[in-house]
């Protein structure tokens, strides 16, 4: 597994209250991450393609695995002004990894905007301010 990318943002929230959010991927549950299934590990059909699901409690993570090269994981860590969201995508191919450096342009190019979303989204709900981290 080689890791291709990492963002991170502060939340103004402790950690438990962040984890309470983003680990909340029930049916109608609060995650800007990913929501509509049961239990901590299970399946979705996104665009087509089949996403496993594991909700880590202890580490306050949630991961989202694709079929073939996609693993992204976000977590929320202690900092002192609140909590630290991490976002890493990792190249989990076991067959024809090298293909992965043209097949994850895409998904690299849009995570930015995307977990600025999903920063935004937590602290809009915890009603706290966000920012990005280099």
């Amino acid at each position: 597994m080689t890791e291709l990318l990492e963002l991170t943002a502060l939340v103004e929230a402790p950690p438990e209250r962040v984890a309470e959010i983003l680990l909340d991927v029930r049916p109608g549950g609060r995650s800007p991450v990913v929501t509509g299934g049961e239990g901590d590990e299970f399946v979705l059909i996104d665009r087509g393609s089949h996403l496993t699901v594991t909700v880590d409690r202890q580490a306050r993570s949630v991961s989202r695995q694709g079929e073939w090269w996609y693993r992204g994981v976000t977590s929320v860590e202690p900092d002192p002004r609140g909590s630290r969201v991490v976002h890493r995508v990792f190249n989990v191919a076991e067959k024809n990894g090298w293909a992965v450096r043209w097949v994850a342009r895409g998904p690299l190019s849009a995570a930015p905007a995307s977990f600025a979303e999903t920063v935004r989204s937590l602290g809009e709900q915890l009603g706290v301010a966000t920012r990005m981290l280099d």
